[in-house]
């Protein structure tokens, strides 16, 4: 799996800040956080906006600093206290105190199906994420899909693990210049249909080519 976009560090965040609106509009549907671009743009910009609960405007602001950490901290690792880290910046005031950035200690059910996550423990996540990311054969693109995708299954938090998971892939992906993960409208159906069956099999085959095909935007730069 090639890295379809070989840029650098600045020029993806220059992507990455030109459709940064977007790019959190679209994560915030994605986990059932009903607000409108517009309104996006309205909360992202600090203004005013009547008819959204409290707890969807901190959800957009909480997006806003996430990937402001994203994008303005080049020299962090990749690892377990980065992931808490995001978690906290995405949840704050969403979950309570005592489950920011930490790992769940209550079960969780996933809607659409009776599969159900295994218990998270914090020594097996470090060393499943340390795995993942030691993959040397492997490009950055894959590496940072896999882990997204690994996320999202794990449910290692008690909320927004899909909001995480993106993030924390994309600052793989924008640390390489290898573009920015985001799911379009349109394709948010097939992309829940698609992960259901991840989540059921722990096959990641389909939808990781799936998410390489559809889902890395990034620009094309003429040698």
């Amino acid at each position: 799996m090639e890295n379809k976009f070989n840029l650098t560090r600045e020029q993806n965040i220059f992507v990455a800040k030109r459709n940064i609106v977007d790019y959190i509009w679209k994560s915030a549907n994605l986990e059932g956080i009903g607000v409108t671009y517009p309104e996006t743009q309205a909360i992202y910009d600090g203004g005013v906006v009547n008819g959204l609960t409290v707890d969807n405007i901190i959800a957009i602001n909480n997006l806003k600093y996430a990937w402001q950490f994203v994008l303005e901290n080049e020299g962090i690792e990749y690892d377990y206290k980065a992931l808490c880290q995001i978690h906290k910046l995405t949840c704050d005031k969403l979950v309570l105190d005592e489950n920011l950035g930490r790992i769940r200690t209550t079960p969780v059910n996933i809607g659409g199906t009776k599969w159900t996550p295994q218990f998270p423990i914090e020594s097996q996540i470090k060393e499943e994420l340390e795995n993942l990311l030691n993959q040397p054969e492997k490009t950055k693109t894959e590496i940072a899909i896999e882990i997204m995708l690994w996320i999202m299954r794990r449910q290692m938090f008690i909320d927004g693990n899909k909001r995480v998971a993106m993030l924390f892939a994309n600052k793989i992906l924008i640390d390489n210049g290898c573009g920015i993960i985001t799911i379009e409208q349109d394709l948010q159906t097939t992309f829940f249909e698609k992960l259901i069956k991840f989540y059921e099999t722990g096959d990641n085959t389909d939808l990781k080519g799936w998410i390489y095909d559809n889902c890395i935007d990034g620009i094309s730069l003429n040698n």
